[in-house]
């Protein structure tokens, strides 16, 4: 694992390359000036909400991929710039909250449950 960390830090991970590839298309069209962290976490909640409004009244194997795969796209490209903007490391706060939830979930209590980590 810690070969691989280093191996990683030498090369970009495709996060990395993906980031590096939606600034470059920021920043060709000089969009950095509105992307302050309350307009991208707005941004990224409405692209959310946008997403569920595709499952609204209907069951889930009704949804239309296309749609689908273009919101999801939407909240990754926000989260992507957000994360970017206060230089966290994707990779590093997903493994630090699979950790966390790992001691909240416990997997001898939370198995087969959807009960909040409080209520097991």
């Amino acid at each position: 694992m810690r070969q691989q960390r280093n191996c990683m830090k030498k090369n970009k991970t495709e996060i990395e390359e993906i980031t590096d590839r939606l600034i470059k298309f920021r920043d060709e069209r000089n969009w950095e000036q509105f992307h302050n962290s309350k307009d991208l976490a707005l941004a990224l909640s409405i692209e959310a909400a946008e997403l569920n409004e595709l499952f609204l009244w209907k069951t889930a194997e009704e949804v239309n991929v296309g749609k689908l795969k273009e919101e999801l796209a939407d909240v990754f490209i926000f989260a992507l710039l957000l994360a970017r903007k206060h230089k966290l490391n994707i990779m590093n706060i997903i493994l630090e909250k699979i950790a966390a939830n790992e001691k909240k979930y416990p997997a001898g209590k939370a198995k087969n449950t959807a009960r909040k980590y409080s209520e097991l």
